[in-house]
């Protein structure tokens, strides 16, 4: 649901990097930054896998067999609750894959400080993906009706069947033991420098605990044959489409790292189509940050617009007699923002350092914030909706969402508290029904325990509501990222209806995307033309 891989904290401390000065500053800027950002990473990752393995463990009816009836099968609920856990699992896994792939070659470096580093990122990636593998192996392996059932194709989840078999038979190896047992010579020869305790705790229980599973053979090992043994050893890429996707994956991210597929051009023209109140629903490929998170959507945003957006889309008679009945006399919804919100009305209205206009309304790592248009949809697909309500309803969206600015970004996705808040969690909150309004009535699903609305799970309702009665949005733009091409097109409505269903990888495996016939051209990239009256204009 947020788009930055620096998600938690600013933990250069974790890796023990203290800021360089002079010309020592210059060379390792590059390093620190790379680095900081892998732990910030792994420590997200490796919280994931924690929380997945607590919530299998917190649940016996669904993980243990002397815990069920017997003959007793799973509900699609409870075969839910497993998937979504399992989905976690998997993307957490992947997360770890690219951290190691992208500091393997940690042998290499000149400096001492920075071999020390690159080792201990990719030792503790290592260890906290094969940790938490057994962990959950061995809960699972408890209901042997899982064996079956997480082994299924959860297309809705983004997962391919035969999944559950090929982890197991990839973490529960002889080969992997013995990487570990070599590692362990390699981490006694760095562990005395450029550690800190934080670091050094996670890498000594997550070692502790692989011991006592027996996967440590205490093979006696010199640093020189430990060495080789861990570079010799192939490189375990996995991921649930193909050998070697994740390690690409990193690659990628690497290369089009600043390059994303919905241009700047798109951009301009997407200010014409939205209106405030408007749901953007993005795609920011090769991002860790998309683990955990089922589906191919995992961010959502509010379009807020500019002052003279609002001023003018907000002066119906309508929204004026509202904003007067809040005690403001003039009727101007700007007006009201600022007399309510003042903090939070400055910083919708202040410029942003590339001096573009905060539009966007959204939670990203810093907190629920103001950002610019061309800064949210910076990304690879766009997808938007336009609720079903009339305009002092969205005046009242627009007056909860100012209420949540400044908020922390919720690291537990827990919708049960306003105090920090994930994507997804401002538009439901900004639309929940209410007294005062009838607002949006958006699903709930469970992953590991917690409900939450996924950004997915809100096109899949768009999906299931379209032409009926109950269908409380409309259909405004899909611009659809094709990764061969490097490009985004404005793809079919009928498109964005079955996106939801794409899996995590989606654009490994992906044909060129159905272009809308509704378009013209702006510098080779195609754009919706206009929005009909079944597509809202309210």
């Amino acid at each position: 649901m947020n788009r930055i891989v620096g998600l938690i904290l600013v933990i250069a401390l974790l890796i023990g990097i203290a800021p360089s000065c002079g010309n020592d500053a210059t060379a390792d800027d590059a390093f620190q930054e790379h680095a900081i950002a892998a732990a910030q990473a792994l420590v997200i990752a490796r919280s994931g896998l924690q929380r997945a393995v607590d919530f299998a463990r917190s649940r016996p009816d669904l993980f243990d067999q002397e815990y069920r009836t017997p003959n007793d099968l799973m509900t699609r609920q409870d075969k839910l609750s497993v998937w979504s856990t399992w989905s976690s699992v998997l993307d957490c896994v992947a997360a770890m894959d690219i951290i190691r792939g992208e500091w393997k070659e940690f042998n290499t470096y000149r400096q001492k400080h920075e071999r020390t580093i690159s080792f201990v990122l990719n030792h503790a990636a290592f260890l906290a993906s094969y940790r938490y593998a057994l962990e959950f192996i061995d809960l699972a392996d408890r209901n042997p009706a899982l064996n079956t059932i997480l082994d299924e194709d959860v297309p809705e989840l983004g997962m391919v069947g035969g999944t559950w078999g090929d982890f197991k038979f990839r973490f529960l190896n002889v080969a992997i033991a013995t990487q570990f047992a070599a590692r362990q010579v390699i981490h006694k020869h760095y562990a005395a420098e450029g550690v800190t305790a934080d670091l050094r705790a996670m890498i000594e229980e997550d070692s502790r605990y692989i011991w006592r599973m027996g996967k440590g053979k205490g093979y006696l090992l010199t640093m020189k044959n430990a060495l080789a043994v861990v570079r010799e050893a192939a490189f375990e890429a996995w991921f649930p489409v193909q050998k070697n996707v994740s390690q690409w994956m990193g690659d990628t991210k690497v290369y089009r790292k600043g390059v994303d597929l919905v241009s700047g051009g798109q951009i301009e023209i997407l200010k014409q189509k939205l209106k405030p109140g408007d749901i953007l629903f993005e795609r920011h490929e090769w991002y860790l940050s998309n683990m955990g998170l089922p589906g191919f959507w995992t961010h959502a945003a509010m379009y807020v617009g500019t002052p003279e957006e609002r001023r003018f889309y907000f002066s119906d008679p309508e929204t004026v007699a509202w904003v007067k009945a809040q005690g403001v006399a003039d009727g101007d919804l700007e007006s009201l923002l600022k007399q309510r919100y003042p903090h939070a009305y400055t910083k919708a209205t202040t410029p942003q350092a590339d001096g573009h206009a905060p539009r966007i309304l959204e939670a990203i790592s810093e907190g629920v914030s103001f950002t610019s248009l061309e800064y949210s949809g910076a990304s690879d697909s766009i997808g938007v909706l336009r609720p079903r309500l009339a305009k002092p309803e969205k005046a009242l969206a627009m007056v909860r969402g100012f209420h949540f600015s400044g908020r922390p970004y919720d690291f537990n996705f827990d919708f049960a508290t306003d105090a920090a808040l994930v994507c997804s969690e401002v538009v439901y909150k900004a639309y929940a029904p209410s007294p005062e309004m009838k607002g949006v009535v958006f699903p709930l699903t469970e992953i590991m325990g917690r409900k939450v609305s996924t950004p997915n799970d809100m096109v899949r309702q768009f999906d299931a509501q379209f032409g009926k009665g109950e269908a409380q949005a409309d259909f405004v733009i899909f611009l659809d990222g094709f990764e061969r091409e490097k490009r985004a097109v404005t793809s079919t409505r009928a498109q964005f209806r079955k996106s939801w269903r794409r899996p995590n990888w989606h654009i490994l495996i992906q044909k060129a995307p159905e272009a809308s016939n509704r378009q013209f051209g702006l510098g080779g990239q195609i754009l919706v033309l206009g929005i009909g009256q079944e597509d809202g204009s309210a």
